[in-house]
């Protein structure tokens, strides 16, 4: 079975992080401020985003992996860790001209509230014993009652 691929935002970003440094530009980050799991400096947030100023003069141990960006900076004196994946950025774009490059906005993951779009898997109850509870070798007899085998179905 084939693995899934990889985004290709994570890569973009640093390319084009990189790309404004090389140029001597001062790269800025907007990030979706609601997107699960993050950290950041919430007195900051404004209409739902944030921008970071992730230049190297701005920020410290900057890093940017494939699954999380972290960083250290300074909010009215105060250093704070940053902290948040991917798929928060909305946008990489230099403060001097506006150069960059927008993000769509990504689905926040583990939202049971919102139906998807995609087929999901559930258990759906079926026909037959359930083999284990055959085995009664030496073993007290379960209290459970005995369930049928689940087997799955696509729900659209």
């Amino acid at each position: 079975m084939a693995e899934p691929m990889l985004s290709n935002r994570p890569y973009i970003i640093r390319a084009m992080y990189e790309w404004m440094v090389d140029n001597q530009w001062t790269p800025h980050m907007q990030v979706d401020a609601n997107y699960p799991g993050i950290q950041i400096p919430r007195a900051f947030v404004q209409e739902g985003g944030i921008v970071f100023n992730v230049s190297p003069h701005a920020v410290q141990a900057l890093d940017m992996q494939n699954n999380w960006f972290q960083f250290r900076a300074r909010f009215q004196g105060v250093e704070q860790v940053v902290a948040f994946p991917p798929e928060a950025v909305l946008a990489i774009f230099a403060r001097e001209n506006g150069q960059g490059m927008p993000f769509p906005p990504e689905p926040y993951p583990d939202i049971a509230d919102e139906p998807s779009s995609k087929p999901t898997l559930s258990a759906v109850e079926g026909e037959g014993k359930n083999p284990e509870s055959d085995s009664g070798k030496g073993k007290e007899p379960s209290k459970k009652p005995v369930k049928k085998k689940p087997t799955l179905s696509v729900v659209k």
